[in-house]
């Protein structure tokens, strides 16, 4: 179930009361960086369940398919050479 705005603000504030506004800018940057939730976990001392908690509430993982600049290249030669 996603959480709403109010309680996202919620257990933010509460994450920077227990924890302090430079470790929670700390776990987004770990969740934004891929860190592993094991690796989060043992930073702040808490289960890798409560990590992918705060992973759900603060943000959201978006995947991205980027073509490589020379397969981009190769399409438009045959697009140039049909056209």
């Amino acid at each position: 179930m996603a959480a709403s705005a109010k309680s996202r603000e919620r257990v933010a504030r509460n994450f920077i009361r227990t924890y302090g506004r430079s470790r929670f800018r700390r776990l987004l940057e770990s969740l934004a960086g891929n860190e592993s939730g094991q690796t989060i976990a043992n930073e702040f001392g808490v289960s890798r369940e409560r990590v992918r908690q705060w992973k759900n509430t603060f943000g959201t993982v978006i995947t991205l398919y980027q073509v490589h600049p020379e397969v981009e290249r190769v399409l438009r030669e045959r697009a140039a050479v049909a056209g």
